[in-house]
C-alpha cells in the first residue's frame, strides 16, 4: 500500500475515533481544551509510530500463543519512556493530561494498530501507519477539543473569543463531549459518504459502527 494512502487513512477513511469509534474514553476526557487534545495526540502518536516499528521488526519472533502480552509489553516500554520525558521537560503537559498518559498503554487504537497492522506488514509501512493513525487522533481531538473549548469557555488555545459568561458550560462536561462526538462523527461519515467511501476496510462492514449510516450496507 502507498504511504500516503496509509496516511490519507488514518486521518479520514479509517480515523481510529471517527471512523472506528477506538480510543474514546481519552478523546472524551482531554478534549474539553485544544492544548490538552493537540498534547495527547502527539503522545499517542509517538508510540503508535514506536510500538508499530518494534512490532512489525519482531512480528516473525514473537510466539503467536504469547503476542498480545508481547505486544503489550513493547507498548508499556514507549509509554514509560515517554512519561518520564514529558515529567521531565513538559510538567504542565503532565499535570494537564494526567492519569491518561500512562493509560496509553491501554489505548485500544495503539493495541488494534499492533494486531491488525504492525504484526502483518513491514516496518516502514507499520511505522507510517501510526503516524496516519496518530495523526487521525490528534485531528479527531484538536477538532472536538476547539468545538467544545470555544462554545463552552469561550476561548481557544486560552484566547478569548466570546465574553466571558456567555460560554455554554455544558460542553466542557460528559455530555457536551458525548454530544460534540456524535455530531463530528456524523458530518464525516456524511461528507466520506458523499465522496463514495465505503466502510473503513481495516474493520470491515460487519465490524463497522459507522456501517448503518454510510450508506454501503443494505
Amino acid at each position: 500500500m502507498k504511504k500516503t494512502q496509509l496516511i490519507k487513512n488514518g486521518l479520514f477513511d479509517e480515523n481510529p475515533v471517527l471512523r472506528l469509534v477506538i480510543g474514546t474514553c481519552p478523546t472524551l476526557a482531554i478534549s474539553t481544551t485544544v492544548l490538552g487534545g493537540f498534547g495527547m495526540g502527539l503522545a499517542a502518536t509517538f508510540v503508535l509510530i514506536c510500538s508499530n516499528a518494534v512490532i512489525s521488526a519482531l512480528r516473525r519472533l514473537i510466539p503467536d500463543k504469547v503476542r498480545i502480552p508481547a505486544y503489550i509489553t513493547v507498548i508499556a516500554s514507549f509509554v514509560t519512556i515517554l512519561q518520564m520525558l514529558v515529567k521531565a521537560f513538559v510538567p504542565a503537559l503532565d499535570g494537564m493530561l494526567g492519569i491518561y498518559l500512562p493509560l496509553i498503554v491501554v489505548n485500544c487504537i495503539i493495541l488494534g494498530r499492533a494486531e491488525m497492522f504492525a504484526s502483518k506488514n513491514p516496518v516502514l509501512d507499520s511505522a507510517v501507519d501510526g503516524l496516519g493513525m496518530g495523526l487521525g487522533f490528534t485531528l479527531a481531538l484538536i477538532v472536538m477539543a476547539s468545538i467544545r473549548e470555544i462554545i463552552g469557555s469561550g476561548t481557544w488555545l486560552g484566547l478569548r473569543l466570546i465574553p466571558e459568561g456567555y460560554g455554554i458550560s455544558i460542553m466542557t462536561t460528559p455530555p457536551g463531549g458525548f454530544f460534540t462526538f456524535g455530531i463530528v462523527m456524523a458530518l464525516l461519515t456524511a461528507l466520506l459518504s458523499k465522496r463514495g467511501k465505503k466502510c473503513a476496510s481495516g474493520a470491515g462492514c460487519e465490524g463497522c459502527a459507522a456501517r448503518e449510516s454510510c450508506g454501503e450496507v443494505k
